[in-house]
């Protein structure tokens, strides 16, 4: 890959890893009710199985898309059912004196595998690989530039996402409140439930 479109890459997937969307908005909320220790295997799914994502639609995941149609429209349905479901968790989860014993936040795995639901995560990976994957791979090998955009979307992925986790730990003194967490549980189910929009209306 070229010093400019490294470069290029780097910089997209520092502006959507950063911007607001269903990972960031769990690991804001994640943050605030859990702490930023318990929430570090949330951080690494969602770069790790992202990266795995991203890898596997430059290998020809994506072809499948094309060749079975229904494949889609079935991942989103899929998708907003998911995210519908973690809005409601979320607007309902308990202040941490009140909450259930077995209150967890995302475990690594968790956040791996939500990346396949995630429709931002979805169009993050099939516009990196579209528009970033050098032709003719790296140095002569195909699948070689593939896991090349894969691994330099993790490396700038993990920073972003931590910037979202540390500000809800931020939070958590002035969410000490039971009504301010309550309210502030209840914005981020709403703002989780509105990043639907750009799939339903896509």
């Amino acid at each position: 890959m070229t010093p400019d479109l490294i470069t290029a890459l780097v910089l997209f997937a520092f502006a959507s890893s950063i911007t607001p969307g269903p990972n960031n908005l769990m690991l804001l909320a994640s943050g605030a009710n859990f702490g930023l220790r318990r929430t570090v295997p949330h951080m690494l799914g969602i770069s790790i199985g992202h990266a795995v994502m991203v890898a596997a639609v430059g290998l020809g995941l994506i072809q499948l898309f094309e060749v079975l149609p229904w494949l889609r429209t079935a991942l989103m349905a899929a998708s907003a059912a998911y995210l519908l479901y973690l809005a409601w968790k979320i607007a309902n989860a308990a202040p941490p004196g009140d909450a259930p014993t077995d209150a967890q936040p995302f475990t690594f795995l968790q956040a791996a595998a939500f990346q396949w639901v995630n429709p931002k995560a979805w169009y993050m990976a099939i516009y990196a690989q579209a528009n970033f994957a050098p032709e003719g791979g790296v140095m002569g090998v195909a699948w070689a530039g593939a896991i090349a955009v894969a691994l330099v979307f993790s490396l700038t992925n993990l920073p972003s996402v931590t910037v979202w986790a540390w500000g809800g730990v931020q939070l958590r003194q002035w969410l000490e409140a039971p009504g301010r967490l309550r309210a502030f549980n209840i914005t981020m189910a709403v703002l989780l439930v509105a990043s639907l929009y750009p799939m339903l209306t896509g």
